[in-house]
């Protein structure tokens, strides 16, 4: 692509691009229009999807993971995703709090308490009496699982699917074109532009969870510090004043914006994770870790596989297939833009990279904040289970009330979550950019802008239709179909790996059988006998 064409071809909106803002455009107006309507239609395709089709959740994300883990062991982990030999575009660092920022921030943060304290109150499967240490251990392991290996596969299969035909086979970075191996010149025709739009929209509504999920936080922190009130309005309000400031982040280029938004909140979050391990009960949380390590190890295959089919229990669908479901509607997003910054990576480098030091750091974050909350909950006899069940976001900043220095910490909890919904919308602008302008690396301004509005308006009608209630459903419905995508996209993938692998292999055949030819050549005229004068 010329340094000329490249403009040109970055400002041009497409079929993809008028057709996702189109079906996008009726959903924001009817959740506008009819907010309590949009709520009971979701809640019926919630229990059918559910009903229907919870075993397919965690059977795939069970399956993607067992493929990454292959794949990453296997010879096709030598495999460069850009030329042989080509340095990487971004340092490790750089590399890995970008990953961490686009991928989990909002989540953990929001979670890290919440989740641990629902167990806790209320165990998975009544396997224990509410408030125990029994529950308190199934809670750190049920927090580990969820957060664990499973939930960066999914992100892993469509990065590296989307790394490997961007830079390996220098085609354009759209999710159809992972399929070219098995569709061929189909993907250039509605069916491949059918599926970059299931992608955009299965991206945005998995944006706008997370979006909704910071600005509840958002408005949980500001009633624990400044004594706001909670509710839509204030939500809404604090949604709006995010969109300011991601938008004008969105119009930087991805090295100056989304890079040193993601590397300040690294620092941050390491610094807030230090002062809690430090300042926390420090030898609790490395028990709690420990423990939770070993329980999650212990039992992740029955994990991954647990429903409940002789009870009418569905706690497996409020949080594992919740959690796996909120991942693939993320994947497009977090996959595509963990391929951007992935360039000159090997297969190998960046299945570890994605999947072992992410793990490591939640691991790390989960025990810190999730473990201090119930070493205060078991003995100091804080109520912050109870917080927690009558206002999820609560438990987070009462947690913090338990500790030095609260007001100061509270405050920069508080800029960390607001820079985690800045980077995970602003990376997201970046992702559907590409996807609606043909696949560049640098979409226009105007179509990042356009989405960025766009991702806001959809998280705006969630908090309308249902607050926590409708992020959560509208997950599971939309993150559906791309789940059974990504399973023809990881067949596609092995079947392009094969192929290059059988080229690598002839490659090297010929050259090892040229480099014997040379070796006997010269070993023939090594042995031969030198000629006497005169002869």
């Amino acid at each position: 692509m010329t340094a000329i064409s490249e403009p040109i071809r970055r400002n041009r909106a497409g079929w993809v691009y008028f057709v996702s803002l189109a079906l996008l455009a009726l959903f924001v107006a009817y959740g506008a229009l009819r907010p309590q309507e949009l709520a009971v239609r979701a809640d019926q395709a919630l229990a059918f999807t559910t009903q229907h089709f919870g075993w397919l959740y965690l059977f795939a994300t069970t399956g993607f993971l067992m493929f990454c883990v292959g794949v990453a062991v296997s010879s096709f982990g030598r495999i460069r995703l850009g030329a042989d030999g080509e340095a990487p575009e971004f340092s490790y660092p750089a590399w890995l709090g970008m990953i961490f920022s686009a991928g989990m921030g909002v989540g953990l943060v929001f979670w890290a308490i919440a989740e641990p304290m629902s167990h806790f109150t209320s165990p998975p499967f009544g396997e224990a009496e509410p408030g125990s240490p029994r529950a308190a251990g199934l809670a750190m392991q049920y927090s580990l699982f969820h957060w664990g290996f499973h939930q960066w596969a999914n992100f892993a299969v469509v990065g590296l699917a989307i790394a490997y035909v961007r830079f390996r086979k220098q085609r354009p970075g759209l999710i159809s074109e992972a399929f070219r191996h098995t569709l061929g010149d189909r993907v250039d025709g509605p069916i491949g532009k059918g599926i970059n739009v299931l992608a955009v929209v299965s991206t945005i509504f998995g944006v706008a969870t997370t979006m909704g999920l910071g600005v509840i936080q958002i408005n949980s922190g500001l009633g624990a510090v400044a004594g706001v009130g909670f509710g839509v309005s204030q939500q809404l309000a604090i949604l709006g004043g995010i969109t300011l400031i991601f938008l004008l982040c969105s119009l930087a280029p991805l090295e100056s914006g989304i890079r040193y938004v993601s590397d300040t909140n690294m620092v941050l979050a390491g610094g807030l994770l230090l002062f809690v391990f430090f300042f926390g009960p420090t030898d609790f949380i490395t028990a709690v870790m420990t423990n939770a390590i070993g329980d999650y190890i212990g039992n992740v295959i029955g994990m991954s596989l647990m429903m409940a089919p002789y009870t009418e229990d569905d706690w497996v669908e409020r949080w594992t297939i919740f959690y796996w479901a909120w991942g693939l509607s993320w994947a497009p997003f977090v996959g595509s833009f963990i391929a951007r910054i992935s360039r000159g990576r090997t297969i190998r480098e960046f299945m570890l990279g994605v999947i072992g030091m992410p793990v490591l750091l939640s691991i790390l974050w989960f025990a810190t904040f999730g473990g201090t909350a119930l070493y205060y909950e078991l003995f100091e006899h804080v109520p912050i289970g109870a917080a927690v069940a009558e206002e999820m976001s609560s438990g987070l900043f009462v947690t913090l009330e338990q500790l030095p220095f609260t007001a100061a910490i509270s405050l920069l909890m508080l800029l960390l979550i607001c820079l985690f919904v800045v980077t995970s919308a602003n990376s997201a602008t970046f992702v559907l950019g590409m996807f609606t302008t043909q696949g560049v690396l640098e979409p226009a301004r105007w179509a990042r802008l356009s989405w960025g509005i766009v991702q806001v308006l959809v998280a705006a009608v969630l908090l309308l239709s249902g607050g926590l209630a409708a992020l959560q459903t509208v997950s599971i419905v939309a993150a559906f179909p791309f789940m059974l995508l990504m399973v023809f996209m990881a067949f596609s993938l092995i079947r392009s790996l094969q192929n290059e692998h059988r080229q690598i292999e002839l490659h090297e055949a010929i050259t090892r059988e040229r480099l014997q030819r040379l070796l006997e050549e010269h070993d023939q005229l090594g042995r031969r006998e030198p000629e006497e004068p005169g002869d």
